[in-house]
């Protein structure tokens, strides 16, 4: 089943800045074939269940290894069985509704 994912993981207890740590789990997530498109808050993910959802756990792994005592995670997780949907798709729906509104 293909999903998309917010994915927002906060490591706690090394500091105020995350970018290493968020870096680290980007490269992960590439690593493991993941079409992904970071934002200022997360990162989106597009993929095969199983395969994000391992992904994500060897991010948590990861950063965990890098020193991270605790780590929160935010998930939104949205699936269809309709028809077939990218993160493009989504973006684009909204965008083609803003110019045919004006």
């Amino acid at each position: 089943m293909n999903v998309l994912v917010d994915l927002c993981i906060v490591p706690i207890g090394v500091g105020v800045s995350l970018s290493t740590y968020i870096a680290e789990c980007e490269n992960v997530l590439t690593a493991a074939g993941l079409k992904i498109s970071l934002h200022s808050y997360g990162t989106n993910i597009e993929g095969d269940w199983d395969d994000v959802f391992a992904a994500i756990k060897q991010c948590h792994e990861k950063v965990h290894a890098m020193g991270a005592p605790r780590i929160t995670t935010t998930i939104k997780a949205g699936t269809r069985t309709d028809r077939e949907q990218t993160m493009e798709d989504k973006i684009n729906s909204v965008i083609n509704k803003m110019v045919t509104c004006s």
